[in-house]
């Protein structure tokens, strides 16, 4: 068995849509946020150094460079040829629509690139953006919206600085997914002040909404963060591995099977990571996933639909 075998995952749904391998290239389009630049407030995230989840983060090369510096590197390492261009840094709809088009048509103009991965805050999706993305979906491209939710607990999004509520991201879904965007939703297990009750039901709050893909990370305290020195200061403590391993398998076995993960585990680069350690091996991290989620299969115990938090 591998993992395919136990989720739904978006690399097997792009190799059966397509018929080959499809992967995704990070881009840093030279967007900010706004919970740094001060319309909802200053300094990100308690836990966000964009430097763990994006090769480029300081004067990034252009679009068209970015792309060809990782087709190069994906064409060695897995052979692919067609590629998602996956807007990551910061917020990649909080720009006026016109540079949005402008940078997305970038990407597209790559023979190569098939779609647009967006990820952005709930609280930047304006009716124009939407419209603007949901007419690259019409004309046929691969086209996802990544909301970054993280938790569904407006007490949590506020002990780390979020800057928005579950409200936001109640609209900004509902409006996506009635233009035809299909939607994935980001989620952090290992938040301060939750536990494995909360994440799980926060996922099924998303559920009940309804949404087409998830994607799951653990918490990483990474350097120059808020988060850093609350951990440095023992008021942070990370979740174990072990933790988060059968918190993920939970919410596997509780998401209904049309649900595509798009991610179960993440990584950060070991020069800016502190903790936690096992945050290093994402080979590790999904190997026991899909152990945790075989033992239990083979134990009998079904999956579980969103609901209840038995």
């Amino acid at each position: 068995m591998t993992l395919a075998d136990q989720v739904n995952t978006y690399g097997q749904q792009l190799l059966r849509r397509y018929g080959e391998r499809v992967h995704k290239l990070a881009i840093n389009a030279g967007f900010t946020c706004p919970n740094r630049d001060g319309t909802r407030g200053y300094g990100g995230c308690t836990f966000c150094n964009n430097a763990s989840f994006t090769p480029v983060d300081r004067r990034p090369p252009t679009i068209a460079e970015q792309i060809a510096a990782g087709r190069r590197v994906l064409a060695r390492r897995t052979g692919a040829r067609r590629f998602i261009a996956y807007f990551q840094a910061y917020t990649n709809t909080y720009e006026d629509v016109a540079v949005l088009r402008r940078r997305y048509d970038e990407a597209l103009a790559e023979p190569d690139v098939i779609g647009l991965a967006v990820g952005t805050r709930p609280d930047c999706l304006p009716p124009a953006v939407v419209s603007l993305l949901a007419g690259y979906r019409d004309a046929g491209y691969e086209v996802w919206l990544e909301l970054g939710l993280q938790s569904a607990f407006d007490d949590t999004l506020a002990r780390v600085n979020r800057g928005h509520g579950f409200a936001e991201y109640r609209d900004a879904l509902r409006r996506a997914r009635a233009a035809g965007l299909p939607v994935c939703t980001h989620l952090i297990v290992g938040l301060p002040g939750e536990n494995r009750a909360r994440v799980l039901a926060s996922l099924d709050r998303v559920l009940e909404l309804g949404v087409d893909g998830l994607k799951i990370h653990p918490l990483h305290v990474v350097r120059h963060t808020l988060l850093a020195w609350q951990w440095r200061r023992g008021r942070y403590r990370p979740l174990t591995f072990d933790d988060y391993v059968q918190t993920v398998a939970d919410m596997v076995q509780r998401t209904p099977p049309e649900v595509v993960f798009h991610r179960l585990t993440g990584t950060a680069s070991p020069d800016i990571l502190l903790a936690p350690d096992w945050c290093r091996w994402k080979w590790r991290v999904l190997n026991a996933i899909e152990a945790a989620l075989v033992e239990r299969r083979r134990g009998g115990l079904p999956r579980r639909r969103a609901g209840g938090l038995s």
